[in-house]
């Protein structure tokens, strides 16, 4: 072989990926009727499923909106979605805990598991990342270690103080901290960007599917969040300045042939590129 012939494909040398700096994720929860009848209604011996109806029907009645949410202490996990984004802003990884069973118990020892394996790996390099995670999403895995006795060792030693900058909520960071009020919230957000948010299914039906065994249709809708929070992360990194809009197009679009590749192993991933929009601002 003489020495100028062209190198394998093989042989040359590839680009090393970016290194992780952000974990998108997302969780969805069902109310714990055990819990509520302990708690709310010891001395009425409600079955689990009363104590949850009459939860949700105290709920509506003290709600100005009419809505039947039953607060995060009373509410276990059965969906925790998370994207690996690397430090260009890249997809690298999609998962949702624990698939195919999505037991809350191993959700919750997988998500802990995993934030400090990265927070040890690359320290302040990395960041959770969440659409109103510090009001719901923290709280309800913060509460999930504690009752299944999960080490998460990296993560209270960081937030149990005033300031830190381990973790992003992008509702906070909309808001200005709650100065004003996110109508619409990620919904809203996601479709100004052109992307799906809210399909078929929304949070308030998430109870209902889970009686009805169905998990995985939960846990789809789970990262569907999940990739709506991440092009949210995008266009807050505009705002801040740390990407041009220029910078924004070409992740997005680099994001959607990546999602495509992924179909295979996520098949809900297409019902997402299915009603996916450019981006075409008005007015």
């Amino acid at each position: 072989m003489s020495s100028d012939a062209p190198t394998p494909e093989a042989a040359k040398p590839s680009v090393p990926p970016a290194r992780p700096a952000y974990l998108v994720f997302d969780t969805e929860s069902v109310p714990d009727g055990r819990l509520l009848s302990l708690v709310k209604y010891a001395k009425d011996g409600l079955s689990p499923e009363q104590a949850v109806e009459r939860a949700r029907e105290e709920a509506r009645q003290l709600a100005p909106n009419g809505s039947d949410f039953i607060p995060v202490t009373f509410q276990y996990p059965v969906a925790t979605c998370v994207l690996r984004v690397g430090a260009d802003f890249g997809l690298q990884a999609i998962t949702c805990l624990d698939a195919p069973q999505f037991r809350p118990r191993k959700i919750v020892e997988q998500f802990w598991a995993g934030a400090s394996h990265y927070r040890e790996k690359y320290g302040s390099g990395v960041q959770l990342v969440t659409f109103n995670g510090r009001g719901f999403d923290l709280p309800l895995l913060e509460l999930a270690a504690f009752r299944y006795g999960v080490v998460a060792r990296e993560h209270f030693q960081l937030t149990r103080k005033r300031v830190a900058g381990w973790h992003l909520d992008l509702m906070e960071w909309m808001t200005n901290f709650g100065a004003s009020r996110m109508n619409g919230g990620l919904d809203l957000l996601s479709k100004l960007l052109g992307k799906p948010g809210k399909l078929e299914v929304r949070g308030d039906q998430v109870y209902a599917m889970f009686l009805e065994g169905k998990l995985q249709d939960i846990n789809d809708y789970c990262a569907f969040d999940t990739l709506d929070t991440y092009f949210v992360l995008l266009r807050t990194r505009v705002l801040g300045g740390e990407l041009t809009l220029e910078d924004e197009h070409r992740a997005v679009l680099r994001a959607r042939e990546w999602l495509q590749t992924q179909v295979a192993h996520m098949p809900a991933l297409q019902t997402y590129l299915d009603n996916w929009a450019d981006w075409q601002p008005w007015p």
